[in-house]
C-alpha cells in the first residue's frame, strides 16, 4: 500500500518517515508482519506466530501503538495482533516494540477487514476498537468501522464470552455504536462507563480529547455463546 494510496483513501497526509523510522518501517516490519510475504489472502497461522500464547487479542487501528505495546508487554501469555493503515503510526509502534523488546505482537499495515477475514473462527479472546475515525459527515457514515458487515466479522472471530472494547470521545459515535449493537443477538453490552478499564494505559487520542474538553466513553460488549 503506497503513501499516495493511503492519502487518497483516508484523507491522510503522506508519510513523513525519515532515518530510523524509515528503516524500521522498511526492514524491521518484516519481523512483526502478520502476513507472511504480505499475502492477505492467507489464513493466519496463529500457532506459528504465537506458539506459547494462551489467548489471541486483536486491536483494530492502533494509532501510534501505545495501547497495543502496553497490553502486549503486560500480558506475555497473550498473542496480540494489531492493524493500522497510517504509515507513521506503524513506524511508531515498531519503535516501541523494539525498545520494549516485545515479541508477542504482530502488526498489519493495511485494511483491518483483510486481517479479520484471515483470522480463524472463534480465535480471538478480546478485541479493541479505540478512538476510531468518527466520519462525522452524514455522507461518510457508511465508512464507519462499526457497521453490520464488520460486526459480523467480529462475531465470527470472537470466542464465546470474548469482550469487544470500544472507546470514543464523540457522543454521536458512541450512540451509533450502541444502536448498531443493540440490534444484534450475538452481543451484549456489559459495561458503559466514562471511566477507562483498569488496565487502560492511556493514549494520545484520549489525551487530546481531554485537552479539548471532550469526555470519552468506554463500552464493553460480550460475545454471547453460540
Amino acid at each position: 500500500m503506497t503513501d499516495k494510496f493511503i492519502r487518497n483513501l483516508y484523507g491522510r497526509r503522506g508519510s513523513r518517515l525519515r532515518g530510523r523510522e524509515r528503516e524500521l518501517f522498511d526492514v524491521r516490519r518484516k519481523e512483526y508482519e502478520a502476513f507472511a510475504g504480505g499475502d492477505v489472502t492467507l489464513t493466519l497461522d496463529l500457532e506459528a506466530h504465537f506458539p506459547q500464547a494462551k489467548q489471541i487479542w486483536l486491536e483494530v487501528g492502533f494509532g501510534g501503538g501505545e495501547h497495543l505495546v502496553a497490553q502486549a508487554g503486560a500480558n506475555p501469555a497473550v498473542g496480540l495482533i494489531g492493524c493500522e493503515h497510517y504509515v507513521d503510526g506503524v513506524a511508531g509502534c515498531l519503535a516501541k516494540l523494539e525498545t520494549g523488546e516485545i515479541e508477542n505482537a504482530r502488526v498489519h499495515h493495511g485494511d483491518a477487514r483483510d486481517l479479520m477475514d484471515a483470522l480463524p473462527d472463534a480465535s480471538v479472546s478480546r478485541a479493541f476498537l479505540l478512538y476510531p475515525d468518527p466520519w462525522p459527515k452524514a455522507r461518510h457514515h457508511k465508512r464507519r468501522f462499526i457497521n453490520p458487515e464488520n460486526l459480523d466479522s467480529f462475531a465470527r472471530i470472537l470466542t464465546d464470552e470474548a469482550h469487544l472494547r470500544v472507546a470514543s470521545d464523540i457522543p454521536e459515535y458512541i450512540d451509533w455504536t450502541k444502536e448498531h449493537l443493540l440490534e444484534r443477538a450475538d452481543f451484549a453490552l456489559i459495561s458503559d462507563s466514562d471511566t477507562a478499564w483498569d488496565d487502560w494505559p492511556g493514549t494520545r487520542y484520549e489525551a487530546k480529547a481531554f485537552r479539548e474538553g471532550r469526555s470519552p466513553a468506554y463500552l464493553t460488549y460480550e460475545r454471547r455463546p453460540r
